[in-house]
């Protein structure tokens, strides 16, 4: 076997590694995200590559992406486990998401593009019905193209803003989201919300879209402070 074969099978084993890194790496958020592998519990290599049916390549590749996504961290003498949700790291999520998602809305009011509004208009319209449909229970539970935030981020043409709270920070809110009580959401509200959000963008009133979006984050941050501080005194 010459020399440029052996370069091209070693591209070729290279690039499926990867997609299976890849692929293995949305399979673990989702499982960390939705509460299948618990918040605290410790990631055991040999358990996790017999559970998924890879070898230990990908499987530590995969691993590395989670601690970037912030959802895995390392603990010394301890090893990795899954990120556990403090009081103080979900005041700290919710005020960096005020200040960069009102950041995001102000831009999205300059960029967006009539095709985006329509997009967004529809959304909010299967949003209203789905809300109906399951009574407001998984409405925030919506992720990617189906969460009205994502869309508006995305729209903002920041790619720093994009790469933050599009990866960064965007599977521990899910996370949160989706693990937090019911008596945490207000769906109705928070639908009503994104109305008047969208309005603000679609005028281009960039200091409007602002301001309602950082009110939005804000009255979300409100509400789980206040849950914080029932729990405390039970």
């Amino acid at each position: 076997m010459n020399v440029e074969v052996k370069t091209r099978l070693k591209a070729v084993n290279s690039e499926k590694e990867n997609t299976k890194s890849e692929t293995l790496t949305e399979s673990l958020v989702e499982a960390i995200v939705n509460g299948e592998i618990a918040p605290g519990s410790k990631i055991s290599e040999p358990e996790l590559a017999k559970r998924y049916q890879v070898s230990r390549g990908p499987l530590r590749e995969a691993i590395m992406r989670l601690e970037g996504l912030s959802l895995i961290e390392r603990i010394p003498h301890v090893g990795a486990r899954v990120i556990t949700f403090s009081p103080e790291k979900l005041i700290e999520l919710y005020a960096v998401r005020e200040a960069l998602e009102g950041m995001a809305a102000r831009l999205a009011a300059r960029h967006i593009t009539e095709e985006e509004l329509v997009g967004l208009k529809h959304l909010l319209s299967t949003h209203s019905n789905h809300i109906e449909e399951v009574e407001g229970s998984s409405y925030f539970h919506q992720h990617g193209d189906f969460d009205f935030h994502y869309r508006i981020i995305k729209a903002s043409r920041n790619s720093k803003l994009i790469s933050l709270l599009c990866n960064e920070l965007y599977h521990l809110l899910r996370m949160y989201r989706y693990q937090s009580p019911r008596s945490q959401s207000r769906p109705k509200e928070a639908l009503n919300e994104h109305k008047f959000i969208l309005q603000a963008i679609e005028n281009r009133d960039e200091e409007l879209a602002e301001m309602l979006m950082r009110r939005h984050i804000s009255g979300s941050r409100s509400l789980i402070e206040q849950q914080i501080l029932i729990a405390e005194n039970d």
